[in-house]
This record gives C-alpha cells, sequence and structure tokens, in this order.
C-alpha cells in the first residue's frame, strides 16, 4: 500500500502524530522516510478536508527540532564510539565516507551546516549527532536547528499543499473540458457521418423487361 493511501486510512491525529514521529526519528540519526512522510502528509491535507495543513505543518516542525536536539545530545554524550556503532548498524548511511563528508562540511560551514543539512537527506540524518560530536556550542546549533526545522517542514507543508491544491483544481477542469471535448467530437462525427451518407445516391433499380424483347 502507498504511503499516501495508508496515512488516508487513520484519523488526522494519527498522522499529525507519525509526521511528527518519523521526522523526529530521522533528525534524531535513524534512516527513516522522513521526507516522504511529509510530502505525502502534506499532498493528502490538500485533498482531505480533516488534515489541517497548519497543524501539519507545526507537527512536522516539532518533530524534526526536538528529534535534532536529542540526536544532538545523544552524539555529545557518545562522541566518535557512537558513529563507529552506527557506521556498524547502518553501514549504508554511516560509513566512514558519509561520516567524512559530513564532517568537512561541518568544519568548514559550522552552524550554516546544521541549517542548510535538514535540505538534504544525508546531512538530515546526520546534523544532530555529529553537531554533537564534534561538540559545536548549543546555543548555535539550536538557532540553526530551529530555523532551519521550520523552514524545511513548514516550508516543505505549504508547497506541497498548495501545489496539490492547484493540481486538484486543473485537473477538475481538465475533466470538464474533456467530457466537452468527448461531446464535441462525438457530435461532429455524426454530422460528418450523415453529411457523407446524404451524399452517397442510391442506385436506380433495373426496368423490369417487357415481352417483345
Amino acid at each position: 500500500m502507498h504511503v499516501q493511501e495508508w496515512l488516508d486510512t487513520v484519523p488526522a491525529a494519527a498522522v499529525y502524530a507519525v509526521v511528527a514521529l518519523v521526522i523526529g526519528l530521522e533528525s534524531l540519526g535513524i534512516p527513516l522516510p522522513g521526507e516522504i512522510i511529509l510530502v505525502s502528509a502534506a499532498l493528502l491535507s490538500s485533498q482531505h478536508g480533516g488534515i489541517d495543513p497548519l497543524v501539519l505543518g507545526v507537527c512536522a516542525s516539532a518533530g524534526a527540532v526536538i528529534g535534532d536536539s536529542i540526536g544532538y545530545a545523544i552524539g555529545r554524550k557518545g562522541g566518535r564510539p557512537l558513529l563507529a556503532w552506527l557506521g556498524g548498524k547502518f553501514p549504508k548511511h554511516f560509513s566512514e565516507g558519509h561520516v567524512a563528508t559530513a564532517e568537512r562540511s561541518f568544519q568548514k560551514w559550522g552552524m550554516w551546516a546544521v541549517f542548510f543539512g535538514r535540505f538534504v537527506a544525508l546531512l538530515r540524518i546526520f546534523a544532530g549527532p555529529l553537531a554533537g560530536v564534534l561538540r559545536m556550542p548549543y546555543w548555535k546549533f539550536l538557532i540553526a536547528n530551529v530555523l532551519g526545522g521550520i523552514l524545511w517542514a513548514g516550508g516543505t507543508t505549504a508547497v506541497i499543499y498548495y501545489v496539490g491544491v492547484v493540481a486538484e483544481s486543473w485537473l477538475k477542469r481538465f475533466s470538464w473540458l474533456g467530457l466537452v471535448l468527448a461531446v464535441a467530437i462525438g457530435i461532429a462525427s455524426m454530422l460528418i457521418v450523415k453529411r457523407k451518407a446524404g451524399k452517397v445516391q442510391p442506385e436506380p433499380e433495373p426496368e423490369p423487361a417487357t415481352a417483345g424483347e
């Protein structure tokens, strides 16, 4: 079952909770499809009157900020042994190459890596724990975390919601245009066939032969 179809089967409160939980766990450092869940829920909100996009954006932002903060605390306490442990559990996401790339980004950009990392799938998983491991001052991390989380989660929700509304409106207009076009084609075809049929003259029947012939 598709994510959006599954979300459509649960109450609105459960949708908010699932979005906040999945995004929070992803931000904490667990590889989960947070962006897919958020996009699916935002698209659903454009078609489902029971799901408020504003509440959805707030829940997604809260999950992102809280998850990142917990990840920061875990990374600060666990240090580099934590990254090695994560590399053993999730080699695809926490390989030495990925960790080194993320670390270079943090060393070069500092708190901006936390902010812009929210918009990159790999850095979104790394941001909290790695900032803690590298002992970035928490106030810097918090500012970048809050701003990035709200802009990413809230912005994604708003964009997908309005795209869904516009797309649905366009599809409705298209369906009416398609119906009108189909009727017009049907009438035109009928008139053409009738006109051609009228041009076909019936062949005269042969006269009966007389007795003298």
